[in-house]
């Protein structure tokens, strides 16, 4: 990941390794949709997380007695591995309502939160024996309200379902990835009953434990992986609709030179006319026109996300 040497696409190499580095320092820079998108992403990778410790423990253990030395709920440490992406999420969304003063911001970290709690009250259950105790009742309380909680802003937020008077029932009018509502009917329903996965660390016996973890940790993955593609997309459809809803495009020039081109422009759309009174043969070049297009045209930053847009959904 870190070779110095121009092999093996090293720019997106070091370009993944600043946008993760972002996220260990959350709220010192305005976050962007690439900084939120990837920190979803670690979200999902949180038992992947917590196995760092575990590698380290069995090494230092000499891989001896690692389920019994290392166990992920026995340690705490591994708990905070787990927490970290929902709380550098959190902390994003507080920055963001600080840079923009939208509630909505707010209303999203108190989902992060509690992602937090469910998994605080869920190791503290099972470091106690996952006795059917009061700890348990509160890890469940906090499991349900969160599945609930990230379950409706998947839906609501991330990918604009669930809209009234939609073409689409249950869906948004604008589809992009196909005419066929199926696909999305199939993701809505996966991805709630992925949300509650949870419940299978409820029954005492059955499967073991471990084989359990990797279940959650695998059909995780499978949801946020579908979740990506709804998610850019209802990006995408916002990002077009707010710029037919612009009345005007801004230009790449002060309003002080625009009459200085006028006579250029008026130029420009003869020669554009004459253009298509020959047949359209021949090649047309607006000097004029083609120079304030190029500029409009230009490759700009996309890492911030737009005001309006996503400041309601991430």
């Amino acid at each position: 990941m870190i070779n110095p040497i121009p092999i093996f696409s090293r720019d997106s190499r070091y370009w993944l390794i600043r946008r993760t580095s972002r996220l260990l320092v959350p709220g010192t820079s305005p976050v962007g949709f690439t900084d939120f998108w990837l920190g979803d992403q670690f979200c999902s990778l949180a038992f992947s997380l917590t196995h760092l410790y575990t590698m380290g423990c069995a090494y230092s253990h000499h891989w001896d007695g690692v389920f019994t030395n290392c166990g992920s709920t026995t340690h705490w440490i591994t708990l905070a591995f787990l927490a970290t992406p929902y709380a550098s999420r959190l902390v994003q969304s507080v920055r963001r309502y600080y840079d923009s003063g939208l509630p909505t911001h707010l209303v999203n970290a108190r989902k992060y939160f509690s992602s937090i709690v469910t998994y605080v009250t869920y190791y503290t259950w099972k470091s106690r024996g996952a006795p059917h105790d009061k700890t348990f009742a509160v890890w469940l309380a906090f499991a349900t309200i969160s599945s609930i909680y990230t379950s409706l802003w998947d839906l609501l937020m991330d990918w604009s379902f669930l809209q009234r008077h939609s073409t689409h029932r249950f869906l948004r009018s604008e589809l992009i990835y196909s005419n066929n509502p199926f696909i999305y009917y199939f993701a809505i329903i996966t991805n709630v009953m992925i949300r509650f996965i949870w419940v299978i660390n409820i029954p005492v016996g059955g499967l073991n434990p471990r084989v359990r973890a990797v279940i959650v940790a695998g059909l995780e993955m499978l949801r946020r992986f579908q979740w990506n593609f709804y998610r850019l997309e209802n990006e995408q459809i916002g990002n077009t609709d707010q710029y037919r809803a612009t009345r005007e495009v801004p230009l790449p020039y002060s309003s002080m030179h625009r009459a200085d081109n006028e006579d250029d422009s008026d130029s420009d759309i003869e020669g554009h006319a004459e253009h298509h009174a020959n047949g359209g043969n021949g090649a047309y070049r607006g000097d004029g026109i083609s120079l304030h297009m190029s500029k409009i045209l230009e490759p700009t930053d996309h890492n911030n996300d737009s005001p309006t847009v996503s400041a309601r959904r991430d």
